[in-house]
């Protein structure tokens, strides 16, 4: 049996075998070696999640199986589409190439949107919820989650993105309140139904350059959609879009939330306003204080 002991040791050789990405800091050498170890018995876990948890025996078969499922790491398989897992803002979801793998970033915006829907579930039964460019789900699903009267409408360009996200709702026992639809932007929303009728439209849109976007990381590059990553010629072309055509969907005073990269707030923030669309718009920071989240108010 290979157990604590072995761990350990394990641990101390592989250190300089594993390159951990920036964009996630939940991996580090603890995390991934222990998520590898219980998906070699069996049990897909999260880096997040398996950092808490004691470390278990392994069979001969199952430490043979560790060793395959670490070569793949070291050969820059994300972790995420090894394990299947991803956590985000405490729920564990399914991950693989079919979708972006949700980053601890987004929970900013996550965290951001389920305090607007918990306000507004105070004065209302229902708070529906547009989420554009939904990948694999996550943050529909953590806001539907976490609030029982939040209904979300989902929507991907991709629909092998959709049929990730068809799983993630189905892992949670959430069909009766999160819907998704194929098609691009607000595509799938184009009528009467929708119009004037959503509190919220959130979305986690891709900001990066075209330009910057090709020279991502391999890991990230090989393994990720490029679609969730490219912006456009200046990483705005989905954001410019996202803001004039949310407010056709939201009712008055209704909520746009949306995740910028670093140093793309100003100038965003001057777009919203020149569009005369919304009456509020303001930001919300990272732990190091840089705007990460912006939010706007419909006229």
């Amino acid at each position: 049996m290979f157990n604590k002991d072995y761990y350990l040791e394990m641990k101390s050789g592989l250190k300089s075998k594993i390159r951990f990405p920036e964009d996630k800091p939940e991996e580090n050498l603890d995390s991934t070696l222990k998520a590898l170890w219980y998906s070699a018995i069996g049990k897909p876990i999260s880096a997040q999640e398996a950092a808490r948890l004691p470390i278990p025996d392994l069979s001969e078969k199952q430490f043979q199986i560790l060793n395959e499922l670490l070569k793949l790491r070291m050969n820059n398989t994300p972790l995420a589409h090894i394990t299947g897992r991803q956590n985000f803002m405490g729920i564990e979801l399914k991950s693989d190439n079919r979708a972006l793998i949700p980053r601890k970033e987004t929970e900013i915006l996550g965290t951001k949107a389920l305090e607007f829907a918990n306000i507004l579930s105070c004065t209302r039964s229902k708070v529906n919820i547009i989420d554009v460019c939904c990948g694999s789900g996550n943050l529909g699903i953590a806001l539907a989650h976490y609030n029982p009267q939040v209904h979300v409408f989902a929507s991907d360009l991709l629909e092998e993105a959709t049929e990730l996200a068809n799983e993630n709702i189905s892992l949670l026992n959430l069909k009766n309140q999160v819907n998704t639809f194929a098609g691009d932007m607000f595509e799938p929303y184009e009528s009467n139904n929708f119009y004037g009728e959503m509190d919220l439209v959130v979305c986690n849109p891709p900001y990066i350059s075209t330009s910057k976007a090709k020279h991502l990381s391999k890991e990230v590059h090989v393994n990720e959609p490029v679609h969730a990553f490219d912006g456009g010629m200046l990483g705005l072309k989905i954001i410019q879009k996202l803001i004039k055509e949310s407010p056709k969907f939201l009712v008055p005073k209704g909520w746009l939330l949306f995740e910028v990269g670093a140093g793309q707030s100003e100038f965003i923030i001057k777009l919203c306003k020149s569009t005369k669309l919304y009456d509020i718009v303001k930001t919300h920071p990272d732990e190091n204080g840089y705007p990460r989240v912006i939010y706007a108010r419909k006229k």
